[in-house]
């Protein structure tokens, strides 16, 4: 019997309520983009690039060019069947809805509270005006396999496809999209160690 592999999405912070949520994962349903901006070579003869003559004038020949960040595109499928089959009373009378709105928290804008703990700023905090709120963004933590990747969620949508009585959806399909955040970070930088040991892999075998 396989095993079925599991993903998760959790936020690197304190967070009013948590936010984390264990999902099945499957890795041919995930979509990695990277793109570079190539600003330079105008001038005549030297379309796309400058000239250059030795691997040592490659740093000048790319002055100009911009990485952008990476980002990645994910379709999960939220399931309470098991749950409910298993005599679970929230799956029975919420489905997947819990998951669901865990997962639009994490996309919506937070501001920081007593002692450092974040809370949705639809919330909002005692005493204090809209315009003295500082909203931010959640520093998400993707992890599946041995990767796990610092990011932004960037877009959330949802396809619910069986529901309930009460219409609350049992079953539904999320598309993610995220962006990493490539910085000095403890995260970012582990998975920069894991590409370069599987890169020299690559070489060796």
């Amino acid at each position: 019997m396989a095993v079925e592999t599991k993903g998760m999405l959790f936020e690197y912070g304190l967070t009013i309520p948590p936010l984390a949520l264990q999902f099945a994962f499957n890795p041919q349903d995930i979509s990695r983009t990277r793109t570079v901006s190539v600003k330079t070579g105008n001038a005549p003869g030297a379309r796309g690039g400058y000239d250059f003559v030795s691997p040592l004038e490659t740093a000048r020949v790319a002055q100009g060019v911009e990485m952008q960040a990476e980002s990645f595109s994910v379709t999960i499928m939220l399931d309470a069947t098991d749950k409910m089959n298993d005599g679970n009373t929230i799956a029975a009378t919420f489905g997947v809805q819990p998951q669901i709105d865990t997962l639009r928290a994490m996309a919506e804008p937070k501001v920081q509270g007593p002692g450092g703990v974040k809370v949705l700023s639809s919330l909002g905090l005692p005493g204090a005006r809209a315009f003295e709120r500082q909203e931010v963004a959640s520093v998400l933590i993707f992890a599946w396999g041995m990767q796990l990747l610092p990011v932004f969620l960037t877009s959330v949508s949802q396809k619910e496809t069986l529901h309930l009585p009460n219409l609350m959806p049992y079953r539904a399909e999320m598309g993610l999209t995220m962006q990493v955040i490539e910085s000095a970070n403890p995260f970012f930088t582990a998975e920069k160690v894991r590409q370069t040991m599987g890169t020299a892999l690559n070489l060796i075998s």
